[in-house]
């Protein structure tokens, strides 16, 4: 599973970084999957994940890289889109953002639930919705500050394509794709967390 999925990462990011629309959209693009790479590293051994949320993640990073490598406003197949159905606007970035609340979703209910932090299922779902709409809000800041301190060249990192409205529906899409992980996959999840409870179970009374 581990070299699988460090084989897509690498694969990709390294087809995403061969000549992308531009250098530093794709810098910015990519960072956030480069440093969740680390963070997963570091944690690897203390504080593994279920195989939902790995996967899960890389399929966000996948997403990351594919806007970085054409930028979101320029993904072909979502241009194609546009074509057939009247679009006014390329949507692949409205995919990034369903993402951005869907799978900090996942992360912030696995993180949760293991830490025993919220018992009542109904106040947890309300903190998961939450931090996924506050992490929402907080990458749309990183975007302003980019924006601000960079100038014309963070147009393509922004993807707002004229739309004055693209802020406040990027939060809306992020809210819909967390309140989207909740209801389809609550279950799943909690399958995958009895089970990595009982590895890491075995793992801890191995090491005694």
């Amino acid at each position: 599973m581990k070299i699988i999925w460090l084989s897509i990462f690498f694969g990709v990011l390294l087809w995403s970084g061969i000549e992308p629309k531009d250098y530093f959209t794709w810098l910015l693009e990519v960072a956030p999957a480069i440093i969740g790479l680390f963070v997963m590293a570091a944690t690897y051994r203390k504080f593994p994940l279920t195989t939902l949320l790995y996967t899960l993640i890389l399929i966000h990073c996948l997403i990351l890289m594919v806007g970085g490598h054409y930028t979101y406003a320029e993904v072909p197949f979502f241009d194609y889109l546009k074509t057939v159905f009247g679009f006014e606007r390329n949507n692949y970035d409205k995919v990034g953002h369903f993402a951005q609340g869907f799978v900090p979703a996942i992360i912030a209910r696995e993180i949760l639930i293991r830490k025993n932090v919220v018992a009542f299922k109904g106040w947890r779902n309300f903190i998961i919705v939450s931090i996924s709409l506050a992490f929402s809000a907080f990458y749309e800041l990183i975007e302003w500050m980019a924006a601000v301190m960079t100038g014309e060249s963070a147009e393509a990192f922004l993807g707002t394509q004229g739309y004055i409205w693209d802020t406040q529906t990027d939060m809306a899409v992020a809210l819909t794709g967390a309140v989207a992980a909740l209801s389809i996959l609550s279950k799943f999840h909690d399958n995958q967390l009895a089970d990595i409870t009982i590895e890491t179970s075995k793992i801890q009374y191995s090491a005694m």
